[in-house]
């Protein structure tokens, strides 16, 4: 059974957008079933096209199956609060992105800037797919970087849980209320201004 809210049902933009960038959001929930090698490359694919500096394309995705030899890896660098609703996803990324332009070396100020946009891809492509799609800053960067043999030339910048949707019951006491519903948006006032910083807090 499917008990998440539909994000459509909660969320109104004040201005004219697409309804993906509604219904794109990060719940928990998640049934366990297998995501299928298809699916993962469909978002992967998404995630390819993003825009980045003088196409870099500096983002990496690593990735583990659940119910395979390198999803315990995966599983152990997450903080003990990501891994107590985790062990229902389908999968498990790490994404990294290059520090330096592969053109000359040079330090690449926006790697992660980049990588995120690809994520976004990503993301939307879950949400068009119907997928919960997870991102994460809660585990342990050093241990990834070593466990996964990344290079000291990437950043390690976050992990993402991907699954088929569950039912809120599932979810570990106190996390349930996180994923009742959807959450809003700061106005576009509060976000931007025309000329100097204007902002508070």
């Amino acid at each position: 059974m499917n008990s998440l809210p539909d994000p459509l049902q909660h969320r109104t933009a004040d201005h004219d957008i697409d309804d993906i960038f509604l219904k794109r959001w990060s719940p928990r929930a998640m049934n366990g079933e297998p995501v299928a090698q298809s699916d993962l490359n469909r978002l992967l694919e998404a995630a390819r096209w993003a825009p980045s500096t003088y196409n870099e394309q500096e983002w990496r995705y690593l990735y583990a199956h659940r119910d395979t030899d390198h999803w315990e890896t995966f599983f152990s660098l997450l903080m003990e609060a990501n891994q107590a609703w985790c062990d229902q996803a389908g999968v498990l990324l790490v994404i990294a992105s290059h520090k330096t332009f592969s053109r000359n070396g040079k330090p690449n100020g926006v790697h992660s800037f980049d990588a995120g946009a690809s994520f976004e891809n990503l993301a939307l492509q879950g949400a068009s797919m119907d997928l919960v799609i997870h991102p994460m800053a809660g585990f342990n960067r050093n241990k990834a970087q070593q466990e996964l043999l990344i290079p000291e030339d990437f950043h390690v910048d976050a992990m993402v849980a991907i699954g088929h949707p569950g039912d809120l019951a599932s979810l570990p006491e106190g996390y349930v209320e996180m994923d009742r519903a959807p959450s809003g948006r700061k106005p576009i006032q509060e976000i931007s201004c025309e000329g100097r910083f204007q902002f508070e807090g």
